[in-house]
């Protein structure tokens, strides 16, 4: 009986034996798992590697290439010809051609100021109302986010033809104004209608406030769509008790809708700030009328026109960088702020 008893302690085995056996054989299936064949590997660096190598030879390359040319004068033809000036572009940027880069500055200033004074409530109250689930309400919201599928330039053309021609505009017909000599040129007045205190060579013009509107036109939709996404993902049940409580529809709104949208917010300002820096395409398309400078205008002018200066240009594409990046910085401090808190 005992010599029985010694056989079966002797062919089983100890738990720590089994555990440690079981393992074994699950690290060994992992590895068996976790191991890619040649064709895997390949598709892994063609889906990875290959976009990764367009962003950095696309974007970080001239970016990089762009902020070391603004150090240099250069006419951009032979490579012999590049002279290291140090800040010399900057300092001329700054004091010696000043009526450039500041005219530019105040025009996106003002690109940025009607898109959040007009655009983004106009928006946000679009996305109220669809919101409301009223009938058609898809028809409306495909009506009112179409111009965003539309490029600036296209936007550009369709107001020049139709909205601001000085015969057979729009505008001019309703006013009355299409005969020669009565006409209103939309596009081709360069004076000032909000003139900057204290100065004499800075402020909005009629041309460039002409040139905002369609902006601000092709702007509401994509806020639109913005807020009426973060309006449906907002807790039903909160509005609820608002309701029972004896909230009026405002308070409702103020107390718990828009505390609601704050991550939506701050992705609209992100937005709203490089598209109010980086348009260039509409005022292009119009042949860049007097008194529209903006600093990507200046850049293509200075790479692309007859006076080529490559340092100069690339010294307000810098300047064009940092704005957009120090913007980009912003939000993702307060996306990653959100995730720790």
């Amino acid at each position: 009986m005992a010599d029985s008893e010694t056989t079966i302690t002797e062919k089983t085995p100890s738990p720590d034996a089994a555990d440690s056996v079981d393992a074994s054989g699950k690290s060994a299936r992992r590895r068996k798992e976790a191991s890619l064949s040649s064709s895997d590997r390949w598709t892994l660096w063609g889906m990875v590697g290959f976009p990764t190598f367009l962003h950095v030879s696309l974007i970080w390359i001239p970016a990089f290439a762009t902020v070391l040319l603004s150090f240099v004068r250069w006419n951009g033809f032979k490579l012999s010809q590049i002279k290291f000036i140090g800040l010399g572009n900057y300092v001329n940027l700054f004091t010696v051609w000043d009526k450039d880069l500041y005219e530019g500055l105040l025009n996106n200033l003002w690109v940025l100021i009607f898109l959040f004074v007009i655009a983004t409530p106009l928006g946000m109250l679009l996305a109220y109302l669809l919101d409301k689930e009223l009938r058609g309400t898809a028809v409306y919201q495909s009506l009112l986010y179409f111009p965003v599928v539309l490029s600036l330039a296209v936007v550009g053309f369709i107001w020049k033809s139709v909205i601001y021609s000085p015969r057979q505009g729009l505008l001019n017909t309703t006013l009355g104004r299409t005969e020669q000599g009565n006409q209103i040129d939309w596009l081709g007045n360069p004076e000032f209608v909000l003139p900057v205190p204290f100065t004499e060579n800075y402020g909005l013009s009629a041309n460039f406030l002409a040139l905002i509107v369609p902006m601000i036109w092709q702007h509401v939709g994509y806020i639109m769509v913005l807020y009426l996404a973060g309006m449906k993902s907002v807790d039903p049940s909160l509005r609820e008790a608002a309701a029972i409580d004896g909230s009026s529809e405002w308070q409702a709104f103020r107390k718990v809708i828009v505390p609601s949208l704050r991550p939506v917010n701050i992705v609209m300002i992100v937005i709203t700030v490089i598209t109010g820096l980086r348009i260039f395409d509409i005022i292009d398309v119009l042949n860049n009328p007097i008194g529209t400078d903006v600093l990507s205008i200046l850049v293509a002018e200075n790479l692309l026109g007859e006076s080529t200066n490559v340092g100069r240009g690339s010294a307000f594409a810098t300047v064009l960088l940092v704005l957009c990046f120090g913007f980009v910085l912003w939000y993702l401090r307060n996306t990653f702020s959100e995730e720790l808190e």
